[in-house]
């Protein structure tokens, strides 16, 4: 039987990735994994190729950075897929470089599945011919992807999206806020700065700045920075405690949260915390980005409800002062304003599907490899 290719780029594929990988191991013991991934994918099984914590980055400038890199694993990665060992790639988002990969395996005549699609409606929807060309089956994660991708000719699914896997038995804030030993009296803000070196970079002074004005004004409240496992943060830089990979017990012992945008805003969904979104990027990353990016909103929250439910604070704007105003509301349980962005929040999670996408994915898998 041949072998199941996994390629990720950041921590979240990783995470999602490990959990497919792991309903793989129960339905086809026999299959053997390899693939670029952490440390979810290796305790999962998977031979790891390459350490994903390499290649995390983001924005047009910071990729160019790392080209290098990314070619050296690509010829890898191709020797691979033509030794006749692989049956199948699995590949999941980080599109710049799991396109190339999907082009040397359909080049080599093997199928590829693609989990976690390119998110061709915000950027970038000159690649659908591309996609439709090189990807035998796509496992899609957000409620309207299904049909754009199948109108242009894609074979794809709408598996649900794999946060609700995660989210099933969510503790209290109660139980939240005792696992972290925070006082249950006291409101909490969580600070999300991102998932990549990059993000903390540009993120953590000004997230810890609008933290520090929102203690100004209300000192009771308690902050607690949420920080991913591909990355580390320097506690001189940050006065806050900080929890490593716990992102939901965090989300649910907080009262509100500042994060960047992306997949944290839709676990906030999920976790039902209100929220403002920021974002920071290079000047030119951003000039660029205004260009190509097609849609009203960055954080996925918005882009799912379809209008903005969380407030957004993307690059000059982003000012502690402003993203204070915002937060400040949410912090009374019984505020009007918290009570219109849980309903948004709870609209949001409605669409996300049920959950179990990682067995269904790993299900396509099983059978695109006729086991």
């Amino acid at each position: 039987m041949r072998d199941v290719l996994f390629v990720v780029g950041e921590a979240s594929g990783d995470l999602h990735a490990g959990k497919v990988a792991e309903v793989l191991r129960a339905l086809a013991p026999a299959v053997k994994m390899m693939g670029v991934g952490g440390d979810h994918m290796q305790r999962a099984g998977v031979e790891l190729i390459e350490d994903v914590k390499q290649l995390a980055v983001m924005g047009f400038v910071e990729v160019l950075q790392h080209i290098p890199k990314h070619w050296v694993l690509l010829r890898r990665l191709r020797a691979r897929i033509e030794s006749g060992q692989i049956g199948l790639v699995v590949l999941l988002d980080y599109p710049g470089f799991n396109l190339r990969v999907a082009e040397v395996a359909r080049a080599a005549g093997v199928p590829v599945l693609y989990y976690i699609t390119p998110q061709v409606w915000a950027w970038g929807a000159d690649r659908l011919p591309k996609i439709a060309r090189l990807v035998t089956k796509a496992a899609s994660i957000l409620p309207f992807e299904e049909a754009l991708l199948r109108q242009h000719g894609v074979d794809a699914t709408f598996v649900g999206h794999p946060l609700l896997d995660r989210a099933q038995v969510l503790p209290s804030m109660a139980a939240a806020r005792a696992q972290l030993g925070l006082d249950p009296q006291r409101p909490v803000l969580a600070v999300f700065p991102g998932s990549r070196r990059s993000e903390i970079a540009r993120h953590l002074e000004p997230f810890v700045a609008a933290a520090r004005e929102v203690q100004r004004r209300r000192p009771d409240v308690q902050v607690v920075v949420g920080v991913a496992p591909t990355v580390t943060i320097d506690r001189a830089q940050c006065p806050f405690p900080l929890v490593h990979g716990a992102s939901f017990v965090v989300q649910r012992a907080a009262t509100a949260g500042l994060l960047k945008s992306g997949t944290n805003t839709l676990e906030a969904a999920v976790a039902g915390l209100p929220h403002v979104i920021g974002y920071k990027t290079s000047p030119i990353t951003y000039a660029i980005a205004k260009r190509v990016v097609k849609i009203p909103h960055i954080g996925l929250v918005n882009v799912v409800a379809g209008r903005e439910v969380s407030k957004e604070f993307v690059q000059e704007r982003f000012v502690p002062g402003p993203v204070a105003d915002a937060l400040l509301p949410f912090l009374d349980i019984g505020s009007p304003e918290r009570a219109m962005a849980e309903q948004g929040l709870a609209d949001v999670r409605s669409q996300l599907g049920t959950p179990g996408a990682s067995h269904r994915v790993a299900e396509m898998i099983v059978g695109m490899l006729g086991t």
